[in-house]
């Protein structure tokens, strides 16, 4: 058995309560997960790109006030 199976394994044995206790930490490490990856992209110049079309964007006139 992997590890990932033994995880799915252990989670489906959960009460509902359990389930909702995981998912609630599952959401918070996962968002914490997505956040250092943007924080490495960033400090790393991957999204550099975006920025300069945004700004290109918005020089030209091409963007609006929300």
């Amino acid at each position: 058995m992997t590890s990932l199976q033994a995880i799915e394994a252990a989670v489906q044995q959960l009460d509902p309560a359990g389930r909702a206790r995981f998912r609630a930490w599952y959401e918070r490490f996962d968002a914490e997960d997505w956040d250092q990856q943007l924080e490495n992209d960033v400090e790393a110049g991957a999204l550099d790109w975006l920025a300069e079309e945004a700004l290109a964007d918005l020089k030209a006139g091409r963007c609006r006030q929300l």
